[in-house]
């Protein structure tokens, strides 16, 4: 049970960002299906990365990994602010990138890192973890993304907006938190 709620934990920040997808693009639904296996793929691969490198290099990470995230969310949050004062036509398909998701993926996975060393801690089947985490986390993006469609039908422009914003203060959250500033 305690990995269950550990995958949906990691998997909330990819999930803000689903929504904040599903607000500004009319993706189909292969995309959508792109968009969580990448988000979910990252969410797997950051702990079995930690688990496999250990200690000594996750000590490395944990001094960067909350300014990567910090950079990449507020890129992606300003960038989609930027997009929510453009005019887009209804029916007009949104570019779908590839890197996005990937830098999405990345940004919103790299604290899991930390989560693959303690499995490594005990012993624990490691492919078996990092599966829950990986499916948890796609089947709860393809939900959000339409969560976030359906929340973007009813305020335009102004959830992109604000999917922007989330994204920016998951980012500050996750940035002030490694400093000491913040706790949960």
């Amino acid at each position: 049970m305690e990995i269950f709620l550990i995958a949906f934990a990691l998997a909330m920040d990819s999930v803000a960002l689903s929504m904040a997808s599903g607000s500004k693009c009319e993706f189909k639904f292969n995309v959508v299906l792109k968009m969580a296996f990448i988000y979910g793929f990252f969410q797997a691969l950051m702990p079995f990365l930690g688990y496999i490198l250990g200690l000594s290099f996750v000590n490395f990470i944990e001094k960067i990994d909350h300014f990567i995230a910090f950079l990449i969310l507020a890129f992606l949050g300003i960038k989609m602010m930027k997009e929510s004062f453009q005019t887009q036509d209804k029916n007009e398909q949104k570019d779908v990138c590839t890197k996005d998701f990937i830098l999405g993926g990345i940004a919103t996975s790299i604290d899991a890192m930390a989560v693959g060393v303690t499995f490594s801690f005990e012993e624990n089947n490691i492919l078996y973890l990092i599966s829950i985490i990986g499916i948890i986390c796609f089947i709860l993006c393809i939900i959000a993304f339409y969560i976030g469609k359906k929340m973007g039908e009813i305020l335009e422009s102004k959830a992109v907006f604000l999917g922007g914003i989330i994204l920016i203060l998951i980012g500050t959250k996750i940035l002030l938190t490694h400093l000491g500033i913040f706790s949960l």
